[in-house]
């Protein structure tokens, strides 16, 4: 596994990558509160690339005044971080924030995307659990210093711990600048407008897909998960015991399982 670091738009992207030159390209891109971290141990099972975006993890983390941390902003980054490393077409893993920034990317580009993994990444507004509902109530009607004041006691050490451990065997742990979190929740109601596209993508697209759903996630409900399957109902759905981070203690499965759907869904590229 390598580490690497590559310059986007003036700005510092971390990223790790492992893997033959010429198997098949897979971009994994992580949620909320982690960084590429994540894919530590699927990488290694994989052989792929990972990295982090602006703001989390290794990557700069450039002045709120001088970048705008929106998942418009960070998809166009990404964008054109593999663009500049001309790592396409591609199959897409997306968790988490990996969502937003990833169904940017390909509803901009469809001809990148050659097959899709999603877990625990929300496309539907039945998807949402209690927290999030609290978010739109809440931050997303008034921006205002009480409510900021609340919310950032998501990044605390103790709360973090809790939605690692949260429907999961195995935790993990991880942790990020304030500021920014806050402002990407607040742009997080930006996606809600954006369903409605990303789900005429797959209707339109079908692409080749398979879900993994942690059946105890902290932020999104088993109906997010299972509506996937109205649009793209042809691709498999598979349902586990765990939480938001699947792969700290679903590894094995979901290695397993991808390399078994490929072998499948993608004869000739495997």
């Amino acid at each position: 596994m390598l580490s690497k670091n590559i310059e986007v738009s003036g700005l510092n992207v971390f990223y790790r990558e492992a893997g033959r030159e010429d198997a098949p390209k897979l971009v994994l891109l992580h949620g909320f509160p982690a960084s590429s971290r994540q894919h530590r141990n699927l990488l290694s099972g994989l052989g792929e690339q990972f990295h982090d975006y602006p703001g989390f993890g290794n990557s700069e983390i450039p002045d709120r005044g001088k970048c705008a941390y929106a998942f418009d902003k960070i998809s166009e980054i990404i964008e054109g971080f593999l663009a500049k490393l001309e790592f396409t077409p591609f199959r897409l893993y997306v968790q988490g924030y990996g969502g937003p920034v990833g169904f940017r990317i390909v509803a901009r580009r469809p001809d990148w995307l050659e097959s899709l993994i999603v877990q625990n990444t929300n496309a539907y507004e039945v998807g949402f659990t209690p927290i999030r509902d609290g978010l739109r109530s809440a931050y997303w009607k008034s921006r205002n210093g009480e409510v900021e004041k609340y919310l950032e006691g998501f990044f605390e050490a103790a709360t973090i711990r809790q939605i690692y451990r949260r429907g999961h065997r195995k935790p993990a742990e991880s942790a990020f600048p304030h500021r920014i979190q806050l402002d990407l929740f607040y742009d997080f109601q930006t996606n809600l407008h954006l369903y409605p596209h990303w789900q005429a993508f797959l209707r339109r697209n079908q692409p080749k897909t398979i879900i993994f759903w942690g059946q105890n996630n902290i932020f999104f409900t088993r109906e997010g998960g299972e509506s996937y399957l109205k649009d793209i109902p042809r691709w498999e759905m598979r349902r586990l015991n765990s939480g938001h981070f699947a792969v700290e203690d679903s590894l094995q499965y979901i290695a397993e399982a991808m390399v078994n759907f490929y072998r499948r869904a993608c004869p000739i590229a495997v």
